[in-house]
């Protein structure tokens, strides 16, 4: 009988060329492609909007900012989404975790290329939003108001990187396009409805509602930066609506069954 020896001692797939693979996936479908130009489509639009009806004593930065930073809510979660979720609904899943069978790489692969995308989007449609700034001034004849600072730019993209991670963690968790972004309105709408008319009516509820309610805890963000309870609100709420079900979800897709 003959002796078949592994190569145990063979470097594993190095984490850097999955993250490029993640990358060029998201790039190399129209469909694909198109989602990631949705990026600097909507900036483009939200931005011609503002010149176009804002008036000239409100046009500043920070207006053009909330227009093109508004639709990143809603695009960067999905995209994040779809970075996982695409293996199981086009069924390829079974194909990368063969040829890179090491999961836990393959997620972490998955999830640096989400923030990467996200940061570059936010950075291209604030950089959208500063030249709509600059020529809507010019056209209605008044000085370019900057009323954003460097900071304030780093804690919004925060912001947003946390909600595109917890659209992350939703693909994680369910593995199902439909049913990631359904559950990711129900958090994004239903959850602070549901946590607001509690703190509104429970007293009980509204000094805790920081402390376990992510989107909440998340609005400092947008008005000049947390202060060290609100940080520590921000981490407490993040374990329990982030970290702990992409801790589950990351568990589940280590151990199940890929088809």
């Amino acid at each position: 009988m003959s002796t078949v020896t592994i190569d145990t001692d063979r470097p594993s797939i190095p984490l850097s060329r999955l993250v490029k693979v993640e990358l060029r996936k998201m790039f190399d479908t129209r469909s694909g492609f198109w989602l990631m130009m949705s990026i600097a489509i909507v900036a483009l639009l939200a931005t011609i909007g503002c010149i176009l009806f804002v008036p000239n004593e409100d046009l500043e930065f920070g207006v053009f900012g909330q227009a093109v930073g508004f639709p990143m809510v809603l695009l960067l979660p999905v995209i994040a989404i779809l970075s996982v979720t695409s293996e199981w609904s086009q069924r390829t899943g079974l194909i990368t975790f063969t040829l890179a069978p090491h999961r836990g790489q393959v997620v972490a692969a998955k999830a640096i290329t989400a923030v990467i995308v996200g940061v570059a989007g936010m950075v291209v449609a604030f950089a959208i939003g500063g030249l709509g700034n600059i020529v809507g001034s010019a056209i209605n004849g008044v000085d370019p108001v900057w009323n954003i600072s460097f900071l304030d730019f780093v804690l919004i993209v925060l912001a947003n990187v946390l909600g595109l991670l917890v659209g992350f963690m939703l693909g994680v968790l369910i593995r199902n396009t439909p049913g990631a972004i359904v559950a990711y309105v129900a958090y994004s709408f239903l959850l602070p409805t549901i946590f607001g008319i509690l703190a509104a009516f429970q007293d009980w509820f509204k000094d805790l509602q920081p402390w376990i309610d992510f989107g909440y805890s998340q609005t400092p963000l947008f008005d000049g930066g947390p202060s060290g309870e609100e940080w520590a609100q921000l981490g407490t709420s993040g374990l329990i609506w982030l970290v702990i079900p992409l801790t589950v979800g990351v568990w589940a897709v280590l151990r199940s069954e890929v088809k």
